[in-house]
């Protein structure tokens, strides 16, 4: 599959060290887009096809997408607003803090429904993402599903 991303770097090197939560949140993200993603560059956003190497940071309040082929040539670079997505971002951690801490306690029914909002909330950030994403890079839902989470990972210490 050549319109999909090989390789994914997350530059948090200016970020506070992760809670073990949110590093496992990040592993898991990282490993599931690896073994299934759908990542496109229209032609006039990217210069050569995939699959491609993609590395995420945030850059001067902004989320950075810098894109090589997997040849390691520069393929595409673009920086989206934080902005549109603080909110869904602030709730989704809201949402799994109380999740993380429901595990612990609370019996599955009430797990259950603490994980039906955070699905929730997940799929809004997708479909955030999806819309800011338009003209530069076509993902498919669950593609944008796990960026959300890389995102998140990263505007956690952002």
């Amino acid at each position: 599959m050549s319109q999909s991303i090989c390789h994914i770097e997350i530059d948090d090197s200016n970020l506070p060290a992760p809670t073990p939560e949110i590093e496992q949140e990040r592993k898991v993200a990282i490993f599931d887009l690896l073994e299934d993603n759908s990542f496109e560059l229209p032609a006039a956003a990217g210069k050569l096809d995939g699959p491609y190497r993609l590395s995420l940071a945030i850059r001067e309040r902004r989320l950075v997408f810098d894109i090589d082929s997997d040849a390691g040539e520069d393929a595409a670079e673009f920086h989206l607003s934080l902005s549109p997505f603080r909110q869904v971002v602030k709730d989704y951690w809201q949402i799994c803090e109380s999740y993380f801490s429901a595990v612990k306690t609370l019996p599955p029914s009430q797990i259950e429904a603490i994980d039906m909002a955070r699905r929730g909330i997940h799929n809004e950030g997708a479909r955030v993402l999806q819309e800011r994403l338009e003209g530069k890079a076509v993902v498919d839902h669950d593609t944008a599903r796990r960026l959300f989470t890389l995102i998140c990972v990263l505007h956690f210490g952002g």
